[in-house]
């Protein structure tokens, strides 16, 4: 029977206990209840709880069978209905735990096999290459900042994401709305008088191109944004060359929104 190392445990247990992003207390009673893994200590601080509990359990059973049991209760996207922003996080940090046993959770909350990662540079060199192979692109500063190794830890598709997020923040900023998605867009750029204006608007031409401009983020919203958020059980594979494409994509937008004019309000 396969059995986490003790370094392993107690990184599984640190992202689980993690303070800001893990489990509250009264959650980690109800699971460890649930999986049938004694709560040796619940005096404890969260991470020692959660440690001491799963060595007691594994020193015991000399399986590893519960505590996975416990991790795919912990991270099931249901669980999460009424805070879905505690999600990510949790499932990052746990990830990060998990990959040097060769094990990830995806965005549906399963647990699968990955390639074991060996060393803690991995994901910091992954960030550093796409940094690096984005510079030579030009791609927007306000782009790169989102090319850092903990949303790079299981693959590049939380960068992408975050980006993507980062385009409907500048429009706010631009235009003052509070609206989101599609409906951002639509009010910002749509429209025969629209907020912003990439282009003069002066021809035909010109507006079709503003048109296009505003389905393209529109799309791109629908695309990463509204997958996710509607969708939980749905897990991107993207690939670096993916990845960069997309930022490129996301760069373009950027540059556009820096360029608009704010068009006068009648």
């Amino acid at each position: 029977m396969k059995t986490f190392t003790q370094s392993q445990l107690q990184a599984i247990a640190d992202a689980l206990g993690d303070t800001e992003h893990g489990l509250t207390g009264s959650e980690i009673a109800h699971l460890l209840a649930t999986v049938k893994i004694i709560d040796t200590t619940p005096q404890m601080t969260k991470r020692h709880r959660l440690y001491n509990a799963f060595a007691n359990e594994q020193n015991n059973r000399q399986m590893r069978t519960h505590i996975m049991a416990f991790i795919r209760k912990a991270m099931k996207p249901e669980r999460f209905a009424r805070e879905p922003e505690r999600f990510e996080p949790m499932r990052l940090n746990l990830n990060r735990a998990l990959a040097f046993a060769g094990l990830a959770v995806e965005a549906s909350g399963a647990l699968g096999s990955v390639e074991a990662a060996k060393t803690l540079s991995q994901a910091t060199r992954r960030a550093r290459e796409l940094k690096s192979d984005l510079t030579s692109r030009g791609v927007h500063p306000d782009v790169l900042r989102f090319c850092r190794e903990e949303l790079l830890a299981d693959n590049y598709f939380h960068a992408v994401l975050e980006a993507v997020k980062s385009v409907a923040e500048k429009i706010r900023q631009r235009t003052g709305l509070a609206d989101d998605g599609a409906v951002l867009v639509d009010r910002a750029f749509g429209g025969d008088q629209p907020m912003l204006a990439i282009n003069a608007l002066a021809s035909d031409s010109e507006k079709s191109e503003q048109r296009g401009f505003c389905n393209l983020v529109k799309g791109t919203f629908s695309m990463f944004r509204n997958t996710t958020a509607h969708a939980p059980r749905v897990h991107w594979q993207m690939s670096k060359v993916d990845a960069e494409d997309l930022f490129s994509m996301v760069s373009l937008m950027h540059r556009r929104i820096d360029a608009a004019i704010m068009l006068p309000r009648a």
